[in-house]
This record gives C-alpha cells, structure tokens and sequence, in this order.
C-alpha cells in the first residue's frame, strides 16, 4: 500500500470527473458529500439489462467509472466544492490480467480479490490510497508493489503532481 498525497486538487478533479483519465478503472464504491451525503454502489444489477447488454455485463461486477462520471459530475457540478468525497476504484479484470502477464506472475488472476486506489477529498486536501486485496494467502509482496508502482506512473503519465507519503 502506498498513499499519494495530490498537489493540484482542482487538476486532479478535473481528470476524475471532466476528462477520461479513470474511465477504465471499476467504481466499487463512491460517496459524495455536498448538501447531502449522495452513495453510490458500483455493482451492476445484471437482471436490468436487455439479453445484448447483459453479454457485455458478464464480463465485471462494477460499473466503469465513465458509465457513472456524469452523475457525479452533476453532484459536485457548481461553484462549491464538495465537502468530502470518497471513491473506491478496482483495476479491471482485464487490466489485472494484463498485469500478470506482462510482469510473469506465478499468481493466477482468480486469486486477487481486486487492486484498488481509494480517493480521499476532506474539503481541503486530497489523498490517494492503492490497496491491494488477495483471496489466497501470500506472503509474496510483488503484485502489491507493481500495482504501487503501476499507479504513481498512472499519475506521472497524466501529468498529476503528487508526494509520496
């Protein structure tokens, strides 16, 4: 686990909600606090979908944060910033599955319950958080330390300035 503390909080809430900078990631959970406490639960409800639809849905459990970014935009929309804010993202079985491969991990992709990055807002500052979730115990800490080091690039990559706490 690493946690990353945001320099430019406007610049970060611009890539979370105005751009597509965390569209592949998972939303697991979310609560936004504005005038009310809005939550959020990233699971589908597969029995909502068309027969077409539900094919695609089979593939994840959680919605892709751009299914869900408009309606928190709309929350947070306006001149005031939001209270508070928590959001939990997953990397996609996908992406997970990628990782594995291109890093030749003995571990199969059914064996890690998720790789997570929880955003923090307090209303002031902005923290973000990796986490890393195994179905198996291990004591082998590499996956953790990839996807540690997989997420300060992410933020390189998108030109998000951050410190290392």
């Amino acid at each position: 686990m690493r946690a990353f503390q945001i320099q430019d909080v406007k610049s970060f809430m611009s890539h979370l909600l105005l751009s597509n900078t965390f569209d592949r990631f998972l939303l697991t959970e979310a609560s936004i606090t504005t005038f009310n406490t809005f939550f959020i639960d990233g699971h589908l409800h597969k029995d909502y979908f068309s027969s077409d639809e539900a094919e695609m849905a089979e593939l994840t459990t959680y919605s892709y944060w751009e299914q869900l970014r408009p309606f928190a935009l709309s929350l947070i929309k306006g001149k005031k910033t939001p209270l508070a804010m928590k959001i939990v993202f997953s990397l996609a079985p996908k992406n997970v599955e990628k990782l594995i491969l291109q890093n030749h991990l003995s571990i199969r992709p059914e064996e890690i319950g998720g790789l997570f990055l929880n955003v923090l807002y307090d209303g002031q500052k902005l923290t973000v958080t990796t986490g890393t979730s195994l179905k198996t115990f291990s004591l082998d800490k590499t996956l953790s330390q990839l996807w540690d080091e997989l997420a300060a690039a992410f933020f390189r990559k998108h030109g998000i300035p951050f410190t290392t706490l």
